[in-house]
């Protein structure tokens, strides 16, 4: 069956030529797979037999992405890569590697850069995939240089109008407000774009960010929030979750109660990532700073910071409620999905603990009022502990070190394992859980 994301042809633009890629291998028969695989897709395709060959061939040939195998006579893909890195650095280098050669290909890596390396045999679909996602990496580049040069021409022709009196401002004002709209508009469109970029990878993410982003902005303006405040909400549900584009695969579909301490440990670094993505530019800083402390609880619990109440940024609080109403239904947070109703219920249970009871007001007015139950939540000592009780707390070493994440279901085997610990370490454990809701499965609104 054909993957849908790769039904439509790629090309750089509308007007412009397809996009070229040079195709490198040793074998004819890999050769003539790619050709067969990609030119139905709208590539033109070029091949070449060997490292020294393909750099003649591009010596007379512009290419917007090379694909080279590792094992190659006189010449290796690691080595052809860097030549192609250095020499063309525009070009989106692959690596296509049969063998387990870890050093060639951390090689190919540092010293070629590229951008991805594909293992053989590969599968069709993921190998489309890996182009197109480079291909749309490299059309968004594109972007932003025509973006900056349409800025700085802007600007030279502001200068201009600023050297001439009152009589020339009056009569362009009406053309440099609509240049204005426009390149408003077209970074509105940016940060979409870059908000899609995490979904490509994820079916269950696809219209998560613009949920959010429209929830928040609802949520804020429940609240009263300025314009520009409002703004800031708006375009930080849009980004919250650029940071997580550098994780694996496997953990952008893995919902978080099933992760382990190691891949849970990766995955709270996303929101400082973000942040670190975003920060640069001026327009964003609000919004990056909400994009850091959207994953904080309000009674101190949260990540990064451990930021708790109103040291939390109100925008930041509100984005919390709008992803985990989301998260919850999408299967992101929890290991089954819920509906708008139970989420909604599940969010309204936690105000005063995991979320501002300010905004889980705004929140419900505009989602309606539920009937929220005592949670029960109490401190006990390891002996105390029963199966079916749920953490209400993240229980942490005494170094500080992540054991079982908030939300998960004690069974009698955790209960023996927290018992063993505690005698081998040595320590008196104090557990915070709830007593009711024990029929709720695993969740994790995090």
């Amino acid at each position: 069956m054909n993957d849908p994301r790769l039904e439509q042809p790629e090309t750089s633009s509308a007007e412009e030529a397809p996009w070229n890629l040079l195709c490198v291998d040793d074998e004819p028969n890999i050769l003539s797979a790619l050709r067969r695989l990609l030119r139905p897709h709208g590539y033109q395709v070029t091949i070449a037999g060997s490292g020294a060959e393909a750099l003649a061939i591009m010596e007379e040939q512009a290419f917007d992405l090379v694909i080279s195998d590792m094992r190659m006579p006189e010449m290796d893909g690691a080595r052809f890569l860097e030549q192609v890195k250095r020499r063309w650095p525009d070009t989106v280098r692959l690596l296509l590697t049969g063998y387990a050669d870890v050093t060639s290909t951390v090689d190919a890596i540092n010293k070629g850069e590229i951008y991805r390396y594909i293992s053989k045999p590969w599968d069709d679909n993921e190998l489309l995939l890996i182009v197109r996602q480079a291909l749309e990496r490299k059309a968004l580049e594109r972007e932003k240089i025509r973006l900056e040069l349409l800025t700085a021409r802007q600007n030279e022709e502001l200068r201009d109008l600023n050297a001439n009196l009152e009589l020339k401002v009056m009569e362009r004002t009406v053309e440099l407000r609509k240049a204005h709209d426009k390149v408003k508009t077209s970074f509105l469109t940016s940060i979409k774009v870059f908000a899609n970029l995490i979904e490509l990878r994820g079916s269950n993410l696809a219209g998560h960010s613009r949920r959010v982003a429209d929830l928040g902005r609802k949520i804020a303006n429940r609240m009263e929030l300025s314009p520009a405040d409002s703004q800031d909400v708006f375009l930080a549900g849009l980004l919250h979750d650029i940071g997580k584009i550098g994780l694996p695969d496997l953990l952008l579909v893995k919902p978080v109660p099933q992760m382990t301490g190691e891949e849970l440990g990766q995955y709270r670094k996303h929101p400082v990532k973000g942040e670190q993505s975003v920060m640069a530019l001026e327009e964003l800083r609000g919004a990056a700073r909400i994009v850091r402390s959207h994953h904080e609880r309000f009674d101190g619990q949260g990540y990064p910071d451990g930021l708790m109440g109103d040291s939390i940024p109100l925008g930041a609080r509100i984005l919390c409620v709008a992803n985990d109403y989301d998260g919850l239904q999408i299967g992101s947070l929890s290991v089954r999905r819920y509906t708008e109703e139970d989420a909604k219920k599940l969010i309204a249970e936690g105000k005063g603990k995991r979320y501002d009871p300010q905004v889980i007001e705004a929140f419900l007015d505009i989602l309606g009022k539920v009937e929220v139950r005592d949670t029960g939540e109490v401190e006990l000592g390891v002996a105390d502990l029963k199966p079916g009780m749920i953490l209400s707390r993240d229980m942490l070493s005494r170094d500080g070190v992540l054991l079982l994440a908030a939300d998960y279901i004690l069974d009698a085997n955790l209960i023996r394992q927290i018992r063993d610990y505690a005698a081998s370490e040595n320590i008196v454990m104090r557990i915070h859980v709830r007593t009711s809701g024990g029929s709720h499965e695993k969740t994790a609104a995090r």
